[in-house]
């Protein structure tokens, strides 16, 4: 694989459709990070066990704002898809694995 084939993009017609909804949800969850800390930021990462929530409620709400956009732009989408795959795995490790369980994950608690 060569960087011209990582860094071109095909024209499908539903390519502009895919990005207006992920990036909306990224968009609007990030921004809610922020508007409410108690419920969607610091204070939800806190009760699931992050360390320093303080810290990475905002951090996370940030990125998600920052590739919220770059993906309803189109710039740089592939740059905003890696960090929503990461952010994704770690809800998905922190929250659904214990879900799945019925226990908690590590320091990561079910609630």
């Amino acid at each position: 694989m060569n960087w011209n084939t990582l860094l071109t993009t095909n024209d499908s017609a539903t390519t502009p459709l895919i990005r207006l909804m992920v990036g909306t949800v990224f968009l609007t969850e990030g921004i809610q990070k922020l508007l409410y800390p108690a419920i969607r930021g610091a204070g939800r990462f806190e009760g699931m066990g992050f360390p320093a929530p303080e810290f990475f409620g905002p951090f996370v709400g940030g990125f998600e704002i920052v590739a919220g956009l770059l993906i309803l732009a189109g710039l740089t989408t592939r740059l905003g898809a890696l960090i929503t795959f990461l952010i994704m795995t770690v809800a998905i490790v922190v929250t659904k694995i214990p879900i799945l369980f019925g226990e908690s994950f590590g320091r990561f608690v079910v609630r």
